[in-house]
């Protein structure tokens, strides 16, 4: 049987209630596709969420199950908090005492059978849910920055973790040897309002596994197209959404 894998888009929205009868959550976005690199369309999916604590396999400190429909372009969304539990306690995570990783795991017959699909760090850790945990002290949560993109350059150490906002036609460039950023570290990335953001590898790097490979977000006016880019490899990416 063919495996699917979660790419991980973002965080969309956090939600805070303080009442006990009102669960805390956060929104939680991913794109299913099957092994083949196709979407996984208007299928009812099985979801795993597991939270593991300082490190990708570190201590399982919550986990959810969620049932859910993919819709024509292969999006999942859910509320991670609501789901069914199956260990921990959501509301009394310490936030305070992360960085927290997020595991998914997706059965795409919507049953049990779930295969360990991707594991990415929770860089943008919810205010109010941190406050809490750390005492409502005015210490900086974990925060992911945007960076403005409009006009070509190579990768940067900045934009590490962080959200590429381009708003104007440019190309961003994977450069050979590029050890700012560690495997298994993430950048999100924006095309904005008829931008075309081009994800251009060097020749002696691989991007979805070819060899100075290519990819483009090119969104419409009034819209966003946005993706995942993620090191897998010294000189290797992958990258989703396109």
């Amino acid at each position: 049987m063919k495996l699917a894998h979660i790419l991980l888009l973002l965080f969309v929205t956090v939600t805070f209630k303080v009442f006990a009868q009102s669960p805390e959550k956060m929104s939680y976005q991913a794109i299913i596709r099957a092994q083949d690199n196709s979407l996984v369309v208007n299928s009812r999916v099985s979801l795993k969420i597991i939270v593991h604590q300082s490190t990708a396999t570190g201590t399982t400190v919550y986990q959810e199950t969620h049932a859910v429909n993919t819709n024509t372009n292969g999006l999942v969304s859910l509320e991670i908090g609501t789901g069914t539990i199956v260990t921990g306690d959501f509301s009394k995570i310490a936030w305070d005492k992360g960085p927290y990783y997020i595991e998914t795991q997706v059965d795409v017959k919507g049953g049990s059978n779930y295969n360990i699909t991707g594991v990415t760090q929770l860089l943008s850790v919810p205010y109010a849910l941190y406050a809490k945990t750390a005492g409502g002290t005015s210490s900086t949560p974990f925060r992911s920055a945007v960076v403005s993109f409009t006009s070509s350059r190579n990768i940067a150490a900045g934009d590490v973790n962080n959200t590429i906002e381009c708003t104007t036609t440019s190309t961003f460039t994977l450069t050979s040897d590029f050890g700012s950023m560690a495997i298994g570290e993430t950048i999100n990335l924006e095309a904005h309002n008829g931008a075309v953001l081009t994800i251009q590898a060097a020749s002696s790097v691989s991007l979805n596994y070819t060899a100075g490979g290519s990819a483009k977000f090119t969104s419409t006016a009034g819209n966003v197209r946005f993706g995942f880019l993620r090191k897998t490899g010294t000189n290797s990416y992958i990258i989703s959404g396109q």
